[in-house]
């Protein structure tokens, strides 16, 4: 039988990313299937805690293998802000993410005003865990450097894509296709270092099943 395994987010953009990039023959399902589910309060200090705390709580409400990754951006000139409260930076909540993320990026472009290129220096990162109700079974972490942008370009990707300028690319990530995005992105680094991993441990699981 096809195992599931439980993205531990309600973000369809999210689950299509690491779904696609992990292209085994797994049913993929996310929070947005579970109507009775309990929301994980995220308030740990780091990327790798907040991921770590999701895994273990939702696979332990489901049952099921989760997949859980805390992601978020770091500028230096704001002394590693956002960080893990990128997904809140702008201080509301907000249903829409669409207009969420326009809020945030708005704070983020407010706050850097007036401060020169090379002070703009900043990177994704992002923490993975895959975890089963029991125990944590995998933990990777990707990065993807750049320099925040003084204005948003490009229509594609979301959170703070638009404002999240690569040099050696010439262009924001919300330029790139999502293929291109997948190839250098802090969740494409992170899930690259997951897949061999967890290939390993689905042949182990189909063995001994």
């Amino acid at each position: 039988m096809k195992r599931r395994i439980l993205v531990a987010t309600t973000n369809p953009g999210k689950l299509k990313e690491i779904s696609e990039m992990l292209d085994f023959d797994v049913d993929w399902v996310s929070l947005s299937d579970f109507s009775d589910i309990k929301e994980i309060v995220e308030d740990g200090k780091t990327f790798a805690e907040n991921a770590r705390k999701k895994a273990l709580g939702y696979a332990k409400q489901t049952g099921l293998w989760t997949l859980a990754d805390d992601s978020g951006l770091v500028v230096d000139f704001l002394g590693g802000a956002p960080g893990v409260k990128s997904a809140r930076f702008s201080g509301e909540k907000e249903e829409n993410r669409t207009l969420l993320d326009h809020k945030n990026m708005a704070k983020l472009l407010s706050l850097l005003k007036d401060v020169p290129k090379e002070k703009r220096t900043a990177r994704f990162v992002c923490c993975l865990c895959l975890a089963s109700p029991e125990k944590v079974l995998i933990e990777t972490e990707g990065k993807l450097e750049g320099v925040i942008a003084e204005n948003q370009a490009g229509s594609n990707g979301f959170g703070y894509d638009p404002v999240f300028f690569v040099p050696a690319l010439d262009k924001t990530v919300a330029h790139l296709t999502s293929a291109e995005k997948n190839e250098i992105s802090h969740r494409g680094s992170a899930v690259g270092n997951l897949k061999p991993l967890l290939e390993k441990l689905l042949k182990l699981k189909v063995r001994t099943d």
